[in-house]
C-alpha cells in the first residue's frame, strides 16, 4: 500500500536535490570549515554559500543568519538571548495562546522566574487584537514573540503590521516563522521583524538544522559560548553537510516560488471542498483567506482524533490531529482550545498539509476514503443522537 502523505507541517521528505548536495560532506569534503588550513577553507566556502543561499530566500544579508539545530534552539535562543542582552532591566514578555510549545514553554519557564508574561488570546479565527498587543506593551517589555504562520490551522499573523507596533514602542520582535517559510513570500528588507526562527525539515531539508535570523543592530547574547562560530553567537563545529543541504533546499524553494500559491493551494482548496460537502457536521477552523496554502484543518463533529488518524493509517493516509510535539496527548489542542473551538469539534479536528510533492491521486485517495471512515466512527459514538 503506497502512503500518501499529508502531515507537511510536522515534517517534509528530503529533496533528492538535498540529499545529493550533501553526500560529499560525508565523504571526501570532510574537513573541518572553522580549521586553518586550506582543505578547511574550502568546506568553509560552501557553509558560507549556505549562508548566502539562505539569506536570499529571506531577502536578508548574509551577516545576518545563524545556523542552529532546529526550529526550537531558534525560538529558545531569541527569547533567551534577548532577555540575557537587556541584564535584568526588562520584566514583561508577549507572547500568543497559539504559539508552539517551543515559545510558550521557553515564556512560562521565565513566568516563574519573576517575570511577567501576557499570552494574547484570539478569536474564533485564530486571529490576533492588534489594538489588545500594543495596549499591552510597556517600557518594561523586553520581546514580542508571535508566530508567522500557525502549525495547526496554517492561520496567518499580519506579522508587518504587529512589527511596526513593536518598533513604535522600541521593542523587539520575534517571529516563530517556521511554517511559513518556504510557503508564502517572505522579505525581511520590507518586513520589520528582528528575529525570525526556521527550521530545515520544514522546507524539505534534513532534521537537524535551523537558522535564527538577527537583524543588524539587534541586541542579542550569545547562546552557546565556547568558539568563535556564527558570529560569536552560537560556538561549536559547525554541522556541514545540514547547512549545506539546508542552503540547497532554500534554493530550491525560489526555484518553485510559486508551487504553493498555485497548484498546492488548489489541491487543498478540493480537498477541503470535498470534505466539507461529504461530511455534515464539519467545519474549517481558521478563516477562509488568512491561511498558509497548504494546510487546512477541519472540524469533524462527534468524532475522536485518535480514532479518525488510526482509521486512516489503515488505508496508507498520514495526518495530524495537532503539533507533532504534542502527540500522544489525550487533551484537546491548546490552540483549538484559545480558538474557543466545542469540545465536540476540538477532539475530532484533522491537519491535513501538503508539500509540492503531494499529487492529485493522493487528494483523491483522502476523498475517496475520509467520508467512509467519519460515518463509521459516529455510527460508534455516544454523542451522536440515534
Amino acid at each position: 500500500m503506497n502512503t500518501v502523505y499529508l502531515d507537511n507541517n510536522a515534517t517534509t521528505m528530503v529533496a533528492p536535490e538535498v540529499v545529493e548536495a550533501m553526500t560529499p560532506f560525508f565523504g571526501s569534503l570532510y574537513g573541518n570549515a572553522s580549521s586553518m588550513h586550506t582543505f578547511g577553507g574550502q568546506v568553509k566556502q560552501h557553509v558560507e554559500h549556505a549562508r548566502e543561499q539562505v539569506a536570499e530566500l529571506l531577502c536578508a544579508d548574509p551577516s545576518e543568519i545563524i545556523f542552529t539545530s532546529c526550529g526550537t534552539e531558534s525560538d529558545n535562543s531569541a527569547i533567551r538571548g534577548t532577555v540575557e542582552a537587556l541584564a535584568g532591566r526588562k520584566h514583561h514578555i508577549v507572547t500568543t495562546r497559539v504559539e508552539h510549545l517551543a515559545v510558550l514553554s521557553v515564556c512560562q519557564y521565565f513566568g516563574k522566574n519573576g517575570f511577567r508574561v501576557t499570552e494574547l488570546p484570539v478569536d474564533g479565527d485564530g486571529l490576533l487584537d492588534l489594538q489588545l498587543l500594543e495596549d499591552t506593551l510597556t517600557e518594561d517589555t523586553a520581546i514580542v514573540s508571535a508566530m508567522w504562520a500557525n502549525n495547526e490551522t496554517g492561520v496567518l499573523f499580519p506579522i508587518a503590521e504587529i512589527g511596526e507596533i513593536c518598533r513604535r514602542k522600541g521593542v523587539t520582535f520575534h517571529t516563530d516563522a517556521v511554517q511559513a517559510v518556504g510557503k508564502i513570500p517572505i522579505d525581511l528588507r520590507e518586513t520589520p521583524v528582528d528575529l525570525l526562527s526556521l527550521s530545515g525539515h520544514k522546507l524539505h531539508a534534513p532534521k537537524g538544522i535551523g537558522v535564527l535570523y538577527v537583524r543588524k543592530g539587534t541586541r542579542l547574547a550569545p547562546f552557546l559560548i565556547g568558539g568563535h562560530q556564527e558570529s560569536n553567537r552560537r560556538a561549536g563545529t559547525e554541522n556541514v553537510p545540514y547547512i549545506v543541504g539546508l542552503g540547497r533546499a532554500a534554493e530550491l524553494t525560489l526555484e518553485h516560488a510559486t508551487d504553493y500559491t498555485t497548484r498546492v493551494a488548489a489541491q487543498r482548496d478540493r480537498l477541503e471542498a470535498a470534505l466539507l460537502d461529504a461530511c455534515p457536521d464539519s467545519f474549517v477552523n481558521g478563516p477562509p483567506d488568512q491561511r498558509l496554502p497548504n494546510t487546512t484543518n477541519i472540524a469533524f463533529e462527534f468524532v475522536e482524533g485518535e480514532s479518525i488518524l488510526l482509521m486512516l493509517d489503515q488505508v496508507g493516509i498520514c495526518a495530524s490531529s495537532g503539533s507533532a510535539c504534542t502527540s500522544g496527548s489525550l487533551e484537546p489542542s491548546h490552540v483549538m482550545r484559545a480558538m474557543g473551538v466545542p469540545f465536540t469539534a476540538a477532539h475530532g479536528s484533522i491537519r491535513f498539509s501538503l508539500s509540492r510533492y503531494t499529487t492529485d491521486d493522493e487528494i483523491d485517495h483522502v476523498i475517496e476514503h475520509m467520508p467512509g471512515i467519519i460515518n463509521r466512527l459516529r455510527e460508534l459514538s455516544p454523542f451522536v443522537e440515534a
